[in-house]
């Protein structure tokens, strides 16, 4: 944004006035010697019109919107029975990481759908560092998926991990998971965007908010129904917690861009015992909604047994996200 200042204009007088609405601005002289201000993409957001109505500016300019089809989108999506998004009730996603048996997907599934919980996730395959770890089920995974969600009635989310497997997820899903390390996977966001379903779209673990929002923009281009994002912890350097989970990037996206951000924090510090208060804090930061992992015998876990919560822990955190939900 530039902005323009009238010749009768005092700039330090101006300056002072927009660096109290937060913004970040830096003086030079145009061509005709008129005073400009150079905002900063970091400033906070101010509406132009507001601007406009300080005596001194004259004028302000605007580059074209980086993101015209996300702009478009609308604050909320409807999936199943739960609406989600801006000024919406969060919601609550849960099932396991991995599906590893009909059994155990349908124990969690009738579990969570008794707590209140409409939306089931659950990994149809494992994508994992090493090639030797437990990488899932696949197909067979699905059906178990698909028949505990309809057996349930609960919506579904899985992860696609490339172009070939949408064909397969396609009738099953009511939402597509882009993971992480597909965030900048462009022929799968395209691909993904035609089916014309809605899309969680995991934040890179080294990605930056501006490439996470063209991510985003790319599968809306080719057609997707509504983008959620989801922060799951970028790379930080501190192992204690798996990973840095960027709750200042949910408040920016909520509340600066009015997209709806679902948070896992499951997946951000791979402990259970940090889920609560990061649930809390998310919410409190503004996301639509938390995904947790939930595993019956998180002992016996194939996959990330230490951040899966038991059903008893996960109807706790339950009740009291939803319970703040409501209060708030």
């Amino acid at each position: 944004m530039i902005i323009t200042l009238a010749a009768h204009a005092n700039p330090a007088e101006i300056q002072g006035i927009l660096t109290e609405r937060g913004l970040w601005i830096t003086q030079y002289h145009s061509d005709q010697n008129q005073v400009q201000f150079l905002v900063s993409p970091s400033s906070m957001s101010v509406d132009k019109n507001e601007l406009l109505s300080i005596d001194g500016i004259s004028d302000i300019s605007t580059p074209p919107q980086p993101y015209p089809e996300l702009m478009k989108q609308t604050t909320q999506v409807t999936i199943g029975q739960k609406t989600i998004g801006i000024n919406a009730t969060p919601v609550i996603i849960a099932g396991p990481c991995s599906i590893e048996s009909a059994e155990q997907i349908a124990i969690i599934a009738e579990h969570i759908s008794q707590c209140g919980v409409t939306m089931l996730r659950g990994g149809i395959h494992k994508p994992r560092t090493s090639p030797y770890s437990f990488q899932g089920y696949g197909e067979k995974a699905l059906q178990w998926l698909n028949d505990a969600s309809k057996k349930y009635h609960l919506s579904v989310i899985t992860e696609a991990l490339g172009v070939e497997e949408l064909d397969m997820i396609k009738d099953v899903v009511d939402v597509i998971q882009i993971g992480s390390r597909n965030m900048q996977n462009t022929p799968l966001l395209r691909a993904a965007g035609k089916l014309n379903k809605p899309i969680l779209l995991k934040r890179g673990m080294a990605a930056t908010i501006k490439e996470w929002l063209f991510a985003a923009e790319t599968c809306l281009l080719a057609g997707s129904g509504h983008v959620l994002f989801c922060e799951r912890g970028i790379r930080g350097f501190d192992p204690q917690t798996r990973n840095l989970l960027d709750l200042g990037a949910v408040s920016l996206l909520a509340h600066v861009h009015s997209m709806g951000v679902i948070v896992d924090p499951s997946h951000a510090v791979g402990r259970r015992d940090l889920l609560l208060p990061l649930s809390q804090a998310a919410v409190a930061c503004g996301a639509s909604g938390i995904m947790l992992e939930v595993h019956h015998d998180s002992k016996t876990a194939k996959s990330d047994g230490p951040q899966a919560l038991s059903l008893d822990e996960f109807t706790m955190l339950a009740n009291k996200i939803q319970m703040k939900s409501d209060a708030s």
